[in-house]
């Protein structure tokens, strides 16, 4: 991607040279690119550095699939608790899907 934005920004600067509309492009692209187009630094480690120091501690996981791993059982866990605390709820909804 950054080298997408970059040889387009030179053809900009260059073509800039008989209309200067095209400087003001280049800055443009230059500007979004940097300021919403690199993708977040993800941490390495967990928090709180547990057994493994501040390697991976999943075995060689990304990242990404590491949270969206603790995000799901995140939510498991909070469905769990919704139909131990509240069990007529949940069997209407699950009757609801059934149909």
């Amino acid at each position: 991607m950054g080298t997408i934005v970059m040889s387009g920004t030179v053809v900009l600067v260059i073509l800039g040279f008989g209309n200067h509309v095209y400087w003001l492009a280049a800055v443009a692209v230059l500007f979004l690119y940097l300021q919403y187009g690199r993708s977040p630094s993800v941490p390495t480690g967990r928090p709180g550095g547990g057994p493994g120091g501040g390697s991976s501690s999943g075995g060689g996981m990304p990242a990404d699939y590491r949270s969206y791993r603790d995000r799901r059982d995140m939510q498991a866990k909070w469905e769990r608790r919704y139909r131990r605390e509240r069990p007529l709820e949940s069997r209407r909804q699950e009757r609801e899907k059934s149909k």
